[in-house]
């Protein structure tokens, strides 16, 4: 059905997409020199015959002995780099005869105006087609090849499907392939295979390396076709763009700093969970980095601070702390070493650390008195945190450049909390190390484990009165006023978190002041509370409405244990350590509520900023302004053409779900890379570190996010990957506390304990092996997780 003016293009000869995506996908890969089965392309197939060129090229290709063929459209915009089209126009194979090429090729210009390519094309005017006809491969086994992982828009991994004998049974599903994920390098990540698979290692090495080079040649990820013919050769039947994939989740990484160089994700996944957007990782990031490389600097192991990522680093949008940075300190001043430089971060010894240069007695002794003087003397600046705190004010401008200038002087102004902040935090811990250090020698001497005497140390602790236990027991008061009002109650209830939260904020009761009071005093609080992009519980109210309805359903709480129980058998100096502790917690949290304050308003500029940047034309949206790194924004602000800058940051908004997504160790070696979480399957027991004592069993609920926890109910065992400031309101109704990641004295443990709740940190498996609805017994004090039953 093709007018004799229908022609041949040879593979050869395509070289752009005017004959569609695919045949310049096949040109490609044949100038690659990679195999690809003989074949030619009809351009623009239309009219009533095949025509004389057609058919005798068919008739050369069949003398050849390249017959039977496939007959594939390779419709203008198809296989592009915006969309594939894949399936929507008919693919005829095992053509042997005239005849047979005659009808094929009819059908495949039919299904060109089909319902379902129209619809595909969203009501458009039907492509112009164009068809490639190839010689058939007599495939062993066949698939699909992808450079980047479609499913978790990673860039780094290599996805193979395949089937045995032809590719069609992978495309139509009437097949299970076997599915391999590789990096780049060709480790293996996971297998998924038949027990006879359909490939050997050599051959998917052969695969990964094809498709690579392919990928290089076209400087995008790519999705492949191929086949292995039963001779055992590799050939290669379609190359295309990934149409589907979301922004790089590398795109913001920062460089590593050394080959060897070991990063985690604890202690910082505590104060910054989960992934974040670039405008965190450059202000918050920034911050934390900052005040890090200070203490350096004022330990006397680092000369000066250098504005680049040394401390902190950002992968896949996620933060890390470089232990290797830290070792300067573990080797530069006395009383401290490798070992417990591990353990106080990630509760064990790292073995993949390596400690820095030793330095002389005299210069460790010098670097030490400067050290702890530093961190001792930090009362002053904690004083005067409210009134440095003070001296950034709302931003009201419209001006997008003065907005700009505010927000950089409040970064700044951010830097130096984070490091009071900091400086607090040591000097906090050397008491609750001496306690924890002593006990545990204790406990070795009379034949105990050394879980018994971090128990003993964390019951000593309890009872600090710290700021986010004081903050709940005001929460919870609110509640409680509610809770005697039923019919406030009821309508506080039945209405949507957030309008809940609104109306009780602005009612002339009781209970409405209460709220009132309490986000004056703690609005600046919340979920993430770090992060630039999202809300403060005062800028929140589903999130903050959310927990209050799950604490009114539950049962009025009875009041937790404020003190740690006394024993006159303490020594005088286990008391002196014990209160010293306790008042170094209270001190930490009250400069981590102060740097929360900092961020708050902040967060609150920036959105500030995003709003006058969408009235400006400059951005599509407000949002969008959390996806720049702030180095970016006065480019943004400029005036100058941003479109190209603009669609980065919206490929980096697609990217943060996925990176969200992804789960890592607890420590990696040089470029962190997510991991891959097979089944685990044991004893049914899920051991950690002990951090809150008690035992108690429960139902589990598994919360991967402060959103997720909304669905906890009384009495339940709170199973997360960690939890900072924002789930605290949540402990007033729940059993015990697992946590993938944390320490004895980490935010969790410290308020699980103020709760007198059991409390497990460190599983890293935690939310792995355990699930919703397991029935579990929680042992605080020796670190341990038993399942009891598993429905």
């Amino acid at each position: 059905m093709f007018d004799a003016s229908s022609r041949i293009v040879d593979l050869a000869d395509v070289l752009d997409d005017s004959f569609g995506g695919k045949a310049l996908g096949l040109a490609e890969l044949t100038r690659l020199g990679l195999p690809v089965p003989p074949g030619f392309v009809i351009a623009d197939a239309s009219g009533t015959s095949l025509g004389d060129a057609v058919t005798e090229r068919f008739s050369r290709m069949r003398a050849a002995g390249q017959t039977p063929v496939a007959v594939r459209s390779s419709a203008a915009g198809e296989d592009g780099a915006e969309h594939s089209f894949a399936g929507q126009y008919d693919t005829v194979l095992g053509v042997g005869s005239v005849d047979e090429l005659t009808a094929a090729v009819e059908k495949c210009v039919r299904s060109a105006g089909s319902e379902r390519a129209a619809a595909y094309q969203d009501g458009g005017a039907a492509a112009r087609m164009h068809l490639v006809v190839q010689q058939m491969v007599d495939a062993r086994a066949a698939g699909v090849v992808f450079t980047a992982d479609p499913t978790s828009g990673r860039r780094d991994l290599l996805v193979i499907d395949a089937v045995r004998g032809l590719g069609e049974s992978l495309v139509d599903g009437s097949t299970a392939s076997d599915h391999f994920v590789l990096t780049h390098a060709g480790d293996t990540v996971t297998t998924e295979a038949s027990s006879q698979p359909a490939l050997a290692d050599d051959e998917i090495d052969r695969i990964r390396t094809g498709a690579l080079l392919a990928a290089a040649h076209w400087g995008r990820p790519l999705d492949l076709e191929w086949a292995i013919d039963r001779d055992g050769l590799l050939w290669w039947l379609q190359a295309r763009p990934i149409t589907t994939l979301p922004g790089d989740p590398n795109e913001m990484d920062t460089p590593v700093t050394g080959p060897t160089h070991v990063y985690t994700r604890c202690n910082i996944g505590e104060m910054m969970p989960g992934a974040f957007c670039p405008l965190t990782a450059s202000v918050s990031g920034h911050a934390i980095d900052y005040a890090m490389q200070m203490v350096q600097v004022a330990g006397g192991v680092q000369e000066r601070y250098e504005d680049r990522a040394r401390q902190v680093g950002y992968f896949f949008g996620h933060m890390f702390l470089n232990m290797t940075e830290g070792t300067a300190l573990s080797s530069g001043i006395l009383g401290n070493s490798l070992e417990q430089f591990s353990l106080s971060v990630c509760g064990r010894v790292i073995d993949e650390l390596e400690p820095g240069p030793p330095k002389p007695f005299v210069r460790k002794l010098i670097n030490t008195v400067r050290l702890s003087t530093f961190a001792l003397s930090s009362a002053p600046a904690i004083r005067r945190l409210p009134q440095t705190i003070a001296a950034f004010p709302p931003i009201t401008s419209r001006d997008p450049a003065v907005v700009l200038r505010h927000l950089e002087a409040g970064v700044d102004i951010y830097r130096e909390v984070t490091l009071i902040h900091v400086r607090s935090s040591s000097r906090s811990a050397v008491a609750a190390n001496v306690l924890e250090s002593h006990l545990v020698r204790r406990a070795a001497k009379r034949g105990a484990s050394d879980t018994a005497g971090s128990a003993e140390a964390i019951r000593l602790m309890t009872g600090a009165g710290v700021e986010s236990a004081l903050m709940v027991e005001e929460l919870t008061a609110v509640v409680s006023m509610l809770r005697r009002d039923g019919d406030a109650a009821a309508r506080f209830l039945a209405a949507p978190a957030g309008e809940a939260v609104t109306r009780l904020r602005a009612a002339e009761t009781p209970s409405g002041a209460a709220l009132r009071t309490f986000l004056d005093r703690h609005g600046h609080r919340g979920y993430r509370e770090l992060c630039m992009r999202d809300p403060s519980w005062a800028d929140d109210p589903d999130g903050l409405g959310a927990m209050m309805q799950v604490m009114l359903r539950g049962a009025a709480p009875e009041n937790p244990a404020a003190t740690a129980p006394s024993d006159p058998a303490q020594s005088r100096t286990l008391r002196v350590l014990a209160r010293l502790a306790q008042a170094g917690a209270r001190g930490r949290e009250e400069t981590k509520s102060r740097m929360a304050l900092m961020a708050h308003l902040l967060k609150r500029g920036y959105r500030h900023l995003g709003e006058v940047l969408h009235e400006a034309g400059r951005l599509p949206d407000a949002d969008l302004v959390f996806f720049f790194d702030r180095r970016e924004l006065p480019l943004v602000v400029s005036g100058d053409d941003v479109t190209e800058l603009v669609h980065r940051a919206r490929q980096r908004r697609e990217a943060l779900p996925f990176q969200a997504a992804l789960e890592f160790g607890d420590v990696s070696v040089g470029r962190p890379t997510p991991i891959v979480r097979a089944a685990v399957s044991g004893d049914g027991v899920v051991a950690g570190r002990p951090a809150g004592h008690g035992s108690v069993e429960g139902v589990v609920r598994v919360a991967r996010s402060v959103v997720e926890a909304r669905d906890l109910q009384p009495g339940e065992i709170l199973v997360a990957p960690v939890t900072d400031v924002g789930w605290t309101p949540y402990f007033a109704v729940i059993a015990a506390l697992v946590t993938d990641i944390g320490s004895s004295v980490s935010h969790g443990a410290v308020v699980a304990r103020e709760y007198g709740l059991p409390c497990v940190v460190n599983t890293l498996v935690g939310t792995q092996v355990l699930r919703t609805g397991d029935r579990v017994r929680v042992d605080g004090d020796r670190g341990l997780v038993t399942v009891l039953d598993s429905p």
